[in-house]
């Protein structure tokens, strides 16, 4: 649909022109015009020039398109940070900030974590950035992932070291206190992957293309040989998977086994302790 915001304007006006719901309006005329909200207020009388009229006009016409306004504007707020994002990373949601918050009561001072599949780097950085004292590592696949996570990390004086690798590789022979992902977990075929967002974030950090669950038992099979023992792993995972996932703990030896619910009172993240150094049995 051809959306037509006509030269002069008045920026005052534009919430009544504009066809989307008044928050998705007010960001996208601050993109284009490079104001923050109160210039909305305070510049209300200024006419849009050509060139602003046709640049808001594009990124209205792409959000009717169904693209995610974290895209067409490049930013995502979470934990209260600012984050980067580009279509090479998942859009931080609020959900995920329950990792972040089960993460930093389980850090011990001076404590090393490990964030595997970090994307936008969204919950390294802000880790590192509430706790300077602890040594964060993060890890992708995604060489653009690691862009992005790494652009957001300098952004908030953020020490966080970050790896080109998959899962585990990059990573061998070192330990972590704590390990946390939030890993690909919606199955191959799922129809929410044709649904909203979805449809235009990256499909490898949705999709295991497999069951939902691949990730996921990589993650569990391999963390042992990271953590000391009672070291903690929490991963995020699909609203209906939390008894799976607490199985595939429980089955790999891991004790204290629980899941944690989002504030949709659903069961978002799910971990355990390490019974033992690579063991399955408990130290």
């Amino acid at each position: 649909m051809a959306v037509t915001i006509g030269a002069g304007a008045r920026v005052g006006a534009l919430q009544a022109l504009l066809p989307l719901d008044p928050l998705e309006n007010r960001i996208l005329a601050c993109h284009a015009l490079g104001i923050t909200r109160i210039g909305l207020i305070t510049q209300s009388e200024r006419l849009l020039s050509a060139p602003e009229a046709a640049a808001l006009a594009d990124l209205v016409e792409r959000r009717m398109r169904g693209e995610p306004i974290a895209y067409i504007v490049g930013r995502r707020e979470f934990y209260g940070l600012d984050f980067a994002v580009s279509e090479a990373v998942l859009i931080p949601r609020p959900d995920t900030e329950l990792l972040v918050d089960l993460a930093l009561e389980r850090l011990p001072v001076q404590g090393r974590m490990l964030d595997m599949g970090t994307g936008s780097g969204a919950i390294a950085v802000a880790v590192a950035h509430t706790r300077p004292d602890a040594g964060i590592t993060a890890l992708d696949v995604s060489a653009a992932a690691l862009e992005v996570a790494r652009a957001n990390a300098c952004a908030h004086r953020a020490a966080v070291r970050f790896v080109h690798s998959d899962w585990f590789a990059g990573v061998e022979g070192e330990s972590f206190d704590l390990i946390v992902s939030n890993p690909p977990y919606i199955a191959d075929g799922d129809v929410h992957l044709a649904q909203g967002d979805l449809r235009f974030e990256p499909v490898g950090a949705l999709t295991d293309h497999a069951d939902g669950l691949s990730a996921l038992r990589t993650i569990v099979a391999g963390a042992p040989r990271h953590l000391p023992p009672r070291g903690w792993l929490l991963m995020e995972h699909g609203y209906d998977q939390a008894d799976q996932v607490r199985a595939l703990l429980a089955g790999a030896g891991y004790t204290e086994v629980q899941s944690w619910r989002d504030l949709a009172g659903i069961e978002r993240v799910s971990g355990g302790r390490a019974a033992g150094q690579g063991q399955g049995s408990a130290a």
